[in-house]
């Protein structure tokens, strides 16, 4: 997607700078007295708005208007920069794609959304489906703009190791490479791949969703605790994807108990 701006590298310089090294803070949550039956935290004013209503099938409406609104809403949205490779070895390809989510712990379980039939499936979902496999890579807040960088409409063959400056790790379990930088990879095998069909157009393929299952994990050992069993957000420092060309940081967080009935 195009910028939203027409001259960006001016609206970039008019912003703050960057706060490096910002630690993530917790703070309380919006209402620490709430309790059982007290519904939202705004005292109602939420009940005073109103609704409009959306058919995302109306005639004359436009897929492209429920993707904009879907990414802009939807969020903030994990990010899986995936590398795979060529079923002959000889080309190698990373993209990210914000249509991801883990489904399931108990497999590892993974989905990652492509836009398009697989008859037009462009190198990741075609390596995924020739080689069932690939590795799912965490964007961090260190390699931002690398990561973007990866999402080039380059050609088939060339590889986006070398146009981001990202360098390759070998994987324990798969053939494609981990990227060295990611705090969090994920080795994973193919399961399914699904194919969906566009109600804008009926009869035409409008998308893909693949699922994986994680079948390695690896965390950079500054970020994980003794019992591997969880991540350190402040080493992690996840980077979500927004709506547009917008992605989103973590640094301010609450905590809410799970409730025992």
């Amino acid at each position: 997607m195009s910028s939203a701006h027409p001259d960006f590298e001016k609206t970039q310089a008019a912003r703050p700078d960057w706060r490096q090294g910002a630690e993530v803070v917790y703070t309380k949550s919006p209402n620490p007295t709430w309790k059982y039956g007290d519904g939202a935290n705004d005292n109602g004013e939420s009940l005073k708005k109103n609704h409009v209503e959306i058919d995302p099938n109306a005639e004359g409406r436009p897929a492209v208007s429920n993707y904009k609104l879907l990414i802009s809403g939807m969020v903030p949205r994990p990010i899986a920069l995936v590398s795979t490779r060529s079923a002959d070895g000889k080309s190698t390809n990373l993209a990210p794609f914000s249509y991801s989510q883990v489904v399931c712990h108990d497999p590892p379980l993974f989905v990652v959304g492509f836009s398009g039939s697989f008859e037009k499936a462009k190198d990741t979902l075609k390596n995924l489906a020739e080689t069932k496999e690939c590795v799912v890579n965490i964007i961090s807040e260190h390699f931002i703009e690398a990561a973007n960088s990866t999402c080039i409409n380059a050609p088939y063959g060339v590889s986006e190791w070398e146009t981001s400056g990202l360098h390759q790790a070998p994987s324990a379990v798969v053939k494609a490479a981990r990227v060295k930088e990611s705090v969090l990879s994920i080795e994973a095998k193919l399961v399914e791949i699904k194919e969906f069909e566009s109600r804008a157009t009926p009869g035409k393929k409008s998308g893909c969703m693949a699922m994986v299952e994680g079948v390695r994990f690896w965390v950079r050992d500054d970020a994980v605790n003794e019992e591997r069993s969880a991540i350190d957000l402040n080493v992690l420092k996840p980077v979500s994807r927004l709506g547009g060309i917008t992605y989103g940081r973590t640094t301010e967080v609450i905590e809410i108990p799970r409730p025992q009935y």
